[in-house]
């Protein structure tokens, strides 16, 4: 005898609420600015609900801005094409995910997101880029290079919305940051 399906806990589709109305919250008002109660009447909940489940405002924070950045296993591609690869997927990513955009407005602006967007980076970009590059013990410094690379045009693009970044077409984006980002993962040590 099979079991019925369960339906998902009231909690669970509270902490999703909350989690949904504090990405927004995030995103609107950055990290200072939004509140806890801001957040709860936003998911339709008391703040006492937000504080049981996360703690505190950063705890909440964390919990909303965990990000599988799913980069593509750059190995099993020829050589000459991971900066391409990388740079279309981040495009596609930022093109299509407000919470890693209200990460990066957070991040600049605060140093709890500046902390998680490190984290991020970090423990993603460095897996990837150790797996690429011709001497893994320069896999930290050689994300780092990337990270410059791939933040700085999320946040001319995305954030700022430079007239010239946002109106360049996808594909001249590619042209242009796929080389750079090619030499930071795969080229002789300088």
């Amino acid at each position: 005898m099979t079991k019925p399906a369960t339906a998902p806990r009231r909690s669970d589709a509270t902490k999703a609420a909350i989690l949904v109305a504090a990405r927004e919250r995030f995103a609107a008002d950055g990290y200072e600015r939004a509140t806890i109660r801001a957040i709860a009447r936003d998911a339709n909940i008391d703040p006492s609900m937000v504080m049981r489940y996360y703690g505190n405002k950063e705890g909440l924070f964390v919990a909303a801005s965990a990000i599988d950045l799913r980069l593509p296993q750059l190995g099993a591609l020829p050589g000459k094409h991971v900066g391409s690869v990388l740079v279309a997927h981040f495009l596609d990513r930022w093109e299509n995910d407000d919470v890693l955009t209200a990460m990066l407005r957070v991040g600049v602006t605060n140093e709890a997101g500046a902390e998680r967007m490190r984290a991020v980076f970090a423990e993603q970009i460095g897996a990837v880029t150790a797996g690429v590059c011709p001497v893994p013990a320069e896999a930290p410094h050689r994300a780092a290079l990337v990270a410059a690379q791939i933040l700085g045009m999320a946040l001319t693009r995305y954030v700022l919305r430079f007239g010239p970044a946002v109106e360049m077409p996808r594909d001249e984006v590619i042209a242009w940051l796929a080389p750079t980002v090619q030499r930071y993962l795969t080229a002789e040590t300088p």
